[in-house]
């Protein structure tokens, strides 16, 4: 499932021209972490909507795509800390259950199952964040494509808070996150809530190739995983390793992370 903007030209004019009339509004429905700066973007952003709600509608008999699982419990406090190899350093996220439980919940366990390694920063636009969390490995991808339910927001999208990113769609998010990489808090009303913060590395992540900025196909990247990044963006930077060097339920996780049927529990 796409969670960003792309170019779609399919309004017409005179839509266009009344978007211009009536101005933007960041509390738009589109599916991406939005900022909507002009009337081109507020009709990518109905476009893409428009293109999600098609592939739902083909999806839903699909394992994993548009319905959340059945719950499991989800810890409601602790915190834990993973460390981040990359290809321009280390950082580290401080993750506090209390401000988002489902979403700390599944990135730990995304994290325990290897998920972020060798992930690309798929989507880097200075002065607002830097997007990751599709699997290099498609089969790897689909196994965690079960949405689950949202967090009520608590925390702000500040400069350094970690958040899952979603489509316009409730309960939606699933595998990626955003880094803010200044204030965002305009998405707050939209839904997003972060789950964590970088404490150590800011500087790393502010040095990840923005280059690129959002080109990267997502859909693709689904389907052909890395080989499509390596060869059509090669200056892009990866993670290399995430790793849980904090654990706050290392004993209660060990017999059973990793296992397919645990990939879909993370909702209430």
């Amino acid at each position: 499932m796409k969670h960003f903007l792309h170019h779609s030209f399919s309004l017409s004019v005179l839509t266009i021209g009344m978007l211009v009339l009536v101005g933007c509004d960041d509390g738009n429905n589109s599916a991406s972490v939005p900022p909507v700066k002009n009337a081109l973007d507020q009709m990518r952003a109905l476009d893409e909507a428009a293109e999600l709600a098609a592939r739902s509608a083909r999806g839903k008999s699909r394992v994993g795509q548009g319905a959340v699982a059945p719950a499991k419990d989800v810890p409601q406090e602790g915190t834990f800390e993973v460390e981040f190899d990359t290809t321009v350093g280390k950082f580290t996220v401080q993750v506090n259950r209390e401000w988002a439980p489902r979403g700390a919940h599944r990135f730990y366990r995304l994290v325990k199952d290897g998920f972020y390694n060798e992930a690309g920063f798929f989507r880097v636009v200075p002065g607002f964040m830097v997007q990751f969390g599709i699997a290099g490995n498609p089969e790897q991808h689909a196994k965690w494509s079960a949405n689950i339910v949202d967090d009520p927001v608590k925390k702000s999208n500040t400069r350094g808070y970690v958040t899952f990113a979603k489509t316009g769609a409730p309960n939606s998010r699933t595998s990626q996150i955003f880094i803010n990489y200044d204030d965002n808090s305009r998405l707050d009303s939209d839904g997003f809530a972060p789950f964590g913060k970088v404490t150590k590395g800011m500087e790393v992540v502010d040095r990840i190739n923005s280059v690129y900025s959002e080109q990267p196909d997502q859909m693709r990247l689904e389907s052909e995983g890395n080989d499509y990044l390596q060869a059509d963006f090669p200056g892009l930077d990866y993670v290399t390793e995430a790793r849980i060097v904090v654990d706050d339920l290392a004993e209660e996780t060990q017999a059973d992370e990793g296992s397919s049927d645990d990939a879909s529990d993370d909702t209430e």
